[in-house]
């Protein structure tokens, strides 16, 4: 199951687009409302709501997470951790009647998509986090990631790991290189170029492509990409449109280039030294999955020491050893490039998990799309997409 997954067609993604805009006024939450009693100086526990396969487990014990229990080790905070995080809009679901009625989640850390994210935080949903008592995230997380429009100065989240959605293709099977998104476009890939379905996935790097600053996009250069896709669609260049079994495509050869994943090309490079990964000339887009701490979570200060725990350089080095995403603490690389161990060692010199200067200079993290954008804009793309 992909950790961003499709926006669903005027499913939960429209039933949520419609909760977070002006229609229902009392979900939203003013700030003097969102903090709850903290029971963590009494409480040495808290629950760690995650997506699956992300986060590292011991080999011989899949019920052991290395990273974790060394927390609980050092701080005598009992973690219970859940993999119940399958989507993004599904979990907004599971979670919002008790955000909008101004009710405890159960929770004390999620994991969200930043798109996603957005959400929370124009809603009131999650609540500010103590800097000062967290100096690892203060100091080591990535310049690059620490300010996204929708969460200035990232006062309400965290990056868990980081990603790119650039353009993976088979360099070999192709017979030549691909620099540019306008690459996609020639006549030698009709019929054999993918994009990612998901709206919230595809627009940035469609957009970068026209040469357009996403940090600052605006609905006419929305309307171009739509317009542009349709008439790739109607001409048959592109193939079709995926979630993440644009993998096995890419793999059998049935396409030679798609809209990617930086994590998933890790993967698939295990296998296949011919897939390579692109960030374009123009751009690719920088995204996030974020630590968030609901409204009135029992242990916000003990969720505030776990995240400051990943952000320790030794240990966010142990976690992208075992996930392979971009690691949003640069400093881990050192820790990793000093191992003795060849294989983690080389790690460090992967662009996929620490890019290097000339491709950070490439990415950029997308303005999301507002509540008042998101209904329209999902139906325009979902038409295209045939969602």
């Amino acid at each position: 199951m992909s950790r961003r997954s499709l926006l669903r067609a005027l499913g939960a993604g429209a039933a949520g687009a419609t909760l977070a805009g002006c229609g229902v006024p009392a979900a939203y939450v003013e700030p003097g409302d969102r903090a709850g009693r903290d029971s963590s100086a009494t409480d040495h526990s808290l629950h760690f709501a995650n997506w699956p396969l992300y986060i590292d487990t011991d080999d011989d014990n899949e019920s052991k997470r290395p990273t974790l229990d060394a927390f609980s080790k050092r701080t005598g905070i009992s973690v219970t951790y859940t993999e119940e995080i399958n989507d993004n809009d599904e979990f907004f679901g599971k979670i919002s009647p008790a955000l909008m009625n101004h009710q405890q989640t159960g929770r004390d850390l999620i994991v969200i998509s930043d798109w996603m994210a957005a959400r929370f935080v124009r809603l009131g949903w999650v609540q500010e986090m103590d800097r000062a008592k967290q100096p690892n995230v203060a100091k080591y997380l990535d310049p690059l990631l620490r300010d996204p429009a929708f969460d200035e100065g990232r006062l309400h989240s965290v990056p868990w790991q980081s990603g790119i959605t650039g353009i993976a293709y088979n360099r070999k099977r192709l017979g030549r290189e691909i620099r540019s998104t306008g690459d996609l476009w020639a006549d030698d890939l009709r019929g054999r170029v993918t994009l990612l379905s998901g709206l919230d996935e595809s627009f940035a790097l469609l957009m970068q492509g026209n040469g357009v600053d996403i940090t600052r996009w605006t609905a006419d250069d929305f309307h171009e990409i739509c317009e542009q896709t349709q008439k790739r669609v109607r001409s048959k260049h592109i193939r079709r449109f995926t979630g993440n079994d644009y993998i096995k495509d890419l793999a059998t050869g049935d396409v030679l280039a798609c809209q990617a994943y930086s994590g998933d090309v890790i993967q698939l490079q295990a296998d296949n030294p011919d897939i390579e990964f692109v960030v374009p000339e123009e751009g690719a887009e920088l995204w996030a999955e974020s630590l968030m701490i609901p409204n009135l979570a029992r242990h916000k200060r003990n969720a505030e020491r776990l995240i400051d725990h990943y952000y320790d350089p030794e240990v966010a080095a142990e976690l992208a050893a075992w996930v392979n995403y971009v690691c949003p603490v640069p400093a881990a690389r050192d820790v990793l490039a000093s191992s003795k161990d060849e294989e983690t060692a080389a790690l460090a010199e992967d662009p996929l998990i620490f890019p290097d200067d000339a491709m950070r200079k490439r990415l950029a993290i997308a303005r999301d799309i507002t509540s008042e954008e998101r209904m329209d804009f999902t139906k325009k793309w979902n038409s295209i997409v045939g969602l």
